[in-house]
């Protein structure tokens, strides 16, 4: 065999694995109210519809001010769905203290696939989650390039 035959059948066979070689698409990053923030007065489930599609590895920042005598403190749970749709945060999952929001805010990544993930702030004994404020839920799908 010549070197230049292995070297055409070499990229003939390049060539054909290529297409099928799943390409890695970057995860996002998205700030829960954009600009904002998570802060009282927004519609979260409206900022999710908006902002979707979510992806497995997307990461989502809560970011918020500290609590002070000027601000209204808030902190971010993870829920079950009926835990969610009570705004009960019995068992529910603190994944984010009222400190945690300032500065660049605090980070959570999307991990599991085709999973809904249910977040609220427990403020108040959940008072902010009641008035149906500062609650949403998402759920990631895997990138289409990954299925």
């Amino acid at each position: 065999m010549s070197l230049k035959w292995v070297a055409g059948l070499s990229l003939a066979i390049f060539l054909l694995i290529l297409p099928s070689t799943p390409t890695v698409t970057k995860a996002t990053t998205k700030t829960v109210g954009g600009s904002q923030g998570w802060i009282l007065g927004i519609n979260y489930t409206d900022w999710a519809l908006k902002n979707r599609p979510f992806y497995i590895n997307d990461t989502l920042i809560f970011r918020y001010d500290p609590p002070s005598n000027t601000t209204v403190p808030h902190n971010v749970y993870l829920l079950t769905r009926a835990q969610f749709e009570n705004c009960s945060f019995v068992g529910a999952k603190l994944v984010a203290s009222v400190n945690q929001g300032g500065g660049s805010g605090f980070k959570f990544i999307l991990r599991k696939r085709k999973k809904p993930y249910y977040f609220a702030c427990g403020v108040h004994e959940g008072g902010h989650c009641s008035a149906g404020l500062m609650k949403f839920s998402v759920l990631p799908f895997a990138h289409p390039s990954m299925d």
